[in-house]
């Protein structure tokens, strides 16, 4: 296994303190990096996991935060937090351009090679990026589609890959269409793929706390998904031999 390094990375974000975790592969030099956003109860060790899995495959990685470092196990307290976030797309900007900082300031991370990929809340923060016009080279979302205001689209200068459970009562297929229909307007090269019988958060190990009705791991799709995730990387973004 390549060896890599990690630390936790502090920064301001939302009026918050952020804690975020970031993960650098082995060697020297400038490699390529990708924001990872978590679900909206916040972030925790399956993401770090997965900072730590792309650091692995040559990645600067940062799995960043959204919560002030906190972890809801209320599902209660986790929408009464997330739900007026989701509704304001400035503010996910901010936390997102607020994690982009970070990452830029990182001297492994090359510049002009930076991908944002995200889970739920995350992969919204990633797409809002996107659509702010942030020069990425490739958004990946799970369980994450919203359109933004009109022609906000048109400022996506990068692929942008989705996967959604298809029966996931959060992501509807009202929903779907309707981002399918923004990318196609926008231009922008984009894949939707729908995993037969998902629902949501299905790449989500199962945590022993309450969850909402419509929430469930499916453990085939969830690998699949990653390796859609990193194949989208390794498209847009490979890390040089």
């Amino acid at each position: 296994m390549t060896t890599i390094t990690t630390r936790t990375v502090e920064y301001p974000a939302d009026g918050l303190t952020m804690i975020g975790h970031l993960a650098l592969p082995s060697g020297t030099g400038p490699r390529p990096a990708v924001l990872i956003g978590p679900e909206g109860v916040g972030l925790n060790d399956f993401q770090r996991r997965r900072a730590d899995a792309l650091a692995e495959l040559g990645y600067v990685a940062l799995a960043f935060d959204i919560n002030g470092g906190r972890w809801f196990t209320d599902p209660r307290e986790m929408l009464a937090h997330t739900t007026p976030l989701l509704a304001d797309p400035a503010r996910m900007r901010d936390i997102g351009h607020a994690a982009l900082k970070v990452l830029h300031a990182e001297p492994r991370t090359d510049p002009d090679r930076i991908a944002a990929i995200g889970y739920g809340t995350g992969g919204l923060i990633a797409l809002e990026l996107g659509r702010d016009g942030v020069d990425l080279r490739a958004i990946g979302t799970v369980n994450a589609l919203t359109t933004g205001h009109p022609g906000e689209a048109d400022r996506i200068r990068c692929p942008v890959w989705a996967g959604v459970g298809s029966q996931d009562p959060i992501m509807s297929a009202a929903q779907r269409d309707a981002f399918a229909a923004e990318m196609q307007s926008a231009g922008v090269d984009w894949r939707l793929t729908v995993y037969g019988g998902a629902q949501h958060a299905f790449h989500h190990p199962p945590v022993d706390q309450q969850t909402v009705p419509g929430v469930a791991h499916h453990p085939l799709h969830a690998e699949r998904a990653w390796r859609d995730i990193v194949g989208l990387l390794t498209e847009c973004v490979p890390v040089p031999a």
